[in-house]
Formats: C-alpha cells, sequence, structure tokens
C-alpha cells in the first residue's frame, strides 16, 4: 500500500492546529447563544439586550481584523495564536464569573467587556491563516484550505449547541461555559511547543515538501505600513470582495447566532432535542464549507480564477436566500431544520472562494487584505444583532428572514465585479 507509506506532510499538521483554533473560536461564541436560552431568564435579559451583546461581540471582531493582521504580520503565527488563546480564555471565564461579583446593571457591563474581550481576541484567527495558507500550501489548494477552515469553525458550532446542552443540564450556563477552559488551555499549549511561522522554520520538513511549493508566490510581507494599508483597503476588488462578505455574512450571522433561538421558541424545540436539532444546520454548514472550497479550486484550475472563483457565489448565494423564505413557510419544525441546513451549507459553500480570491488579488498582504475582508464581513455581524434582535422582540422573525434573503443575492451580484486574477497595487 504505497499511499499508507507517504509521510503526512507538516503542512497538514499545522493546518489541524490552525482548524482547532477555528473550532474552539466557534464553539466559544456558539456557546453563547445556546447559553442564551438559560441566561437570559436567569439575569433578566431581553432580546434587545442579547443583540446588543452579540453586536458587541461582532464590532470587536470586525475592528481587530486589520491591527490583528498587522500584529500578527509583525509577530507572526506562533505568538499570535497563543495570545489568541489565552485571551478567548480569559473572556469565557468572565461571562460566568460576572453575575458572581456584581449586581445589576453592572452585570450587563462586565458581559458587554467579556463579549469585546472574546471578540478582539478572535480577530487575528482568520486573517493569520490565511497567511499561513500563503505560506505553507500550493496555490492550487488555497481556496480547499480555507474552506477547510471554516469547515473547523463550523464544525465548532455543531458540537456547540447539543455539547452545552448537555453540559448546563449537569452544571447549568456558568459551569458548561466553565468547561469549555479546558479544551482551550490543551490547544494553545500544545501549539506553542509545536507550531512554527515557515515551512523552513520547522525541522520536520523534508526538501520534497518544501519543493512542492515552487511556483506558488511565497514572498515574504515587509512590514506594513500606513500607506501599504491604505492601498490595500481601497483597492477595488479587496472591496468589491469586502462589501459581497458583509452582505452574505448577515445571513451568515442570522444562521450562526439566532437559529438556535428560532427554533427554540418559535419551532418549540427544548431540552437535548433543541441541542440536536441546532448541530444539524452546522454539520450542514462544514460540509458546505469543505465541498465548496474543492469545488472553487477545481473551476478556478479549469476556468481561471475570475469564473471559476465566481460560479460557486452566483449559484450557491441565491439559493440560500430561498431557503430562507422557505424556512419561515414550512409547517413542522424539522422541514424548518432542513431548510436552515441547506440555507447554511449553501452559505458557507463560498468560503474558500472568497478568502483564495483575496489572497490571489493580494499575495505578499494576504494577512492585510483578508484582515480587511473580514472586517467586512463581520460588519455583516454587526448589522445582524440589533436588527434581528428587534424584529424577533416584535415578532418579526419573517421580516429578519427576509433581509437575509435580499442581502444573499446582493452579495452574489457583486461578484460579477471582481477579478481576482487583477493584482492590488500594493502588492504588486
Amino acid at each position: 500500500m504505497p499511499l499508507l507509506r507517504q509521510p503526512v506532510r507538516i503542512r497538514w499538521w499545522i493546518f489541524g492546529f490552525l482548524f482547532g483554533f477555528a473550532a474552539l473560536s466557534y464553539l466559544q461564541r456558539t456557546s453563547f447563544s445556546v447559553v442564551a436560552t438559560q441566561m437570559l431568564p436567569d439575569l433578566h435579559l431581553s432580546h434587545t439586550q442579547f443583540g446588543w451583546l452579540t453586536t458587541t461581540f461582532a464590532t470587536a471582531y470586525a475592528l481587530s481584523q486589520i491591527p490583528g493582521a498587522a500584529i500578527g504580520q509583525r509577530f507572526g503565527a506562533r505568538l499570535t495564536y497563543i495570545a489568541v488563546g489565552l485571551l478567548g480564555l480569559a473572556a469565557m471565564v468572565m461571562t460566568p464569573v460576572a453575575p458572581v461579583i456584581a449586581g445589576g446593571a453592572a452585570v450587563f457591563g462586565l458581559l458587554l467587556l467579556a463579549q469585546l474581550t472574546l471578540g478582539a481576541s478572535q480577530g487575528p484567527v482568520f486573517p493569520m491563516f490565511a497567511a499561513v495558507v500563503q505560506s505553507w500550501f500550493p496555490e492550487k489548494r488555497w481556496a480547499l484550505a480555507n474552506g477547510m477552515q471554516s469547515a473547523g469553525m463550523d464544525l465548532g458550532g455543531l458540537v456547540a449547541a447539543p455539547l452545552i446542552v448537555f453540559l448546563m443540564q449537569g452544571f447549568g450556563w456558568k459551569g458548561a461555559l466553565l468547561w469549555l477552559a479546558v479544551p482551550a488551555v490543551v490547544l494553545t499549549a500544545w501549539w506553542g511547543w509545536y507550531g512554527r511561522d515557515t515551512p523552513e522554520e520547522h525541522p520536520s520538513v523534508t526538501p520534497q515538501e518544501l519543493a512542492e511549493l515552487e511556483g506558488t508566490d511565497r514572498t515574504p510581507a515587509p512590514p506594513l505600513t500606513m500607506r501599504r494599508l491604505l492601498n490595500i483597503a481601497t483597492d477595488r476588488d479587496v472591496l468589491l470582495l469586502s462589501v459581497s462578505y458583509l452582505c452574505m455574512n448577515f445571513a451568515f450571522y442570522l444562521l450562526s447566532t439566532w437559529s438556535y433561538l428560532y427554533l427554540v421558541e418559535v419551532r418549540h424545540l427544548d431540552g437535548l432535542e433543541s441541542g440536536l436539532a441546532g448541530a444539524v444546520p452546522w454539520l450542514g454548514a462544514a460540509v458546505g464549507a469543505g465541498v465548496g472550497g474543492e469545488i472553487s479550486d477545481r473551476l478556478a484550475l479549469r476556468l481561471g480564477a475570475r469564473w471559476g472563483y465566481r460560479l460557486v457565489p452566483l449559484v450557491t448565494l441565491p439559493l440560500a436566500g430561498v431557503m430562507l423564505i422557505v424556512t419561515t413557510h414550512v409547517s413542522t419544525p424539522y422541514a424548518a431544520v432542513t431548510a436552515l441546513t441547506v440555507a447554511f451549507c449553501a452559505v458557507e459553500f463560498n468560503e474558500g472562494a472568497y478568502w483564495a480570491a483575496t489572497m490571489r488579488v493580494a499575495r505578499a498582504d494576504t494577512a492585510a487584505a483578508t484582515g480587511v475582508l473580514n472586517t467586512g464581513g463581520n460588519m455583516g455581524g454587526i448589522l445582524t444583532g440589533p436588527v434581528v434582535g428587534m424584529l424577533s422582540d416584535a415578532g418579526s422573525w419573517n421580516g429578519a428572514f427576509i433581509a437575509g434573503t435580499a442581502l444573499s443575492i446582493v452579495a452574489a451580484a457583486l461578484w460579477l465585479l471582481v477579478d481576482p486574477d487583477r493584482r492590488a497595487g500594493a502588492a504588486a
């Protein structure tokens, strides 16, 4: 069996750690929406207040993308992900501790601070991953690697609902969040021991693996100046991708943050049944992210980057919008879960295309450019929190899903203007 004798490339071990950080980041953030079913009545918080908490996370997350990318570009992936793990751990512990050490309005203030810290801690996660892919992977696998990384975050979301529901039954919502400290500590310590910034630095990388990177532009990025950052942030294609990603992420945050509450409050699922049902859409998302990345790479090789990366969003984003509308019209809870799963799969099908196209435009400035991309994308999260919070408090869940449909279609249309073959001026 020759295939079994082939050693696993070190780049895939590095990928495995960063896959773990992506999964952990979404386990952490998604757990907040799951514990909300107990936390909101326990602390006497409204949906609107919950919306502002999620918006605080999304705002901190969005605003930390570019600084996180710049810091990561300066200090490298190894130190950056150690900082990500430690800050995320602190934020998760702060949330259940808040009502123990404070009361009244101060509790809400501490919850805001915890969400602010969590959002800031996760800012570098995905821009730095793109920089690692640019350094460690052949160009023909960029969309697959980014899609699989998104599958990692989706698997974190998948695990969150049933795991947190199970833990809440035994330890309450506070204890459930405290248990999440265990994987954070293990992953951060292990990465600190094994991780390296580039293949050349890792003692186990072979000459054969380095040879496989020939032909891929791996030019190290020079120190990021304000002028180069402005050139990247105002580049036509980076801006188009970022605005499109913003629109797509309204649907993403609607599905990732609010669908569990929708299933509990509108479709009347509860207990472990609600946890398992809430996990199913995340499974669809994980499958969509991985398969979508592979298909995007294959289409880009066959048709060229421009149409190869375009075709997936032109088909799947309108499909996602249609399935959001279907969710509100089906009669049974499990039909709604099915529609949400298809919608989430269709949304996440596009992650590889967005990130690979931005990397192709930016090259050496991949970290900064994908920081701009994810800043735009998470503006969608900032928009989603108060909009969906107010609409759901008013009993208009249908309005929230219609908004997600409209923005999904806009996101697809913007891809017709994107040209991934054109290099950003700052990276030329």
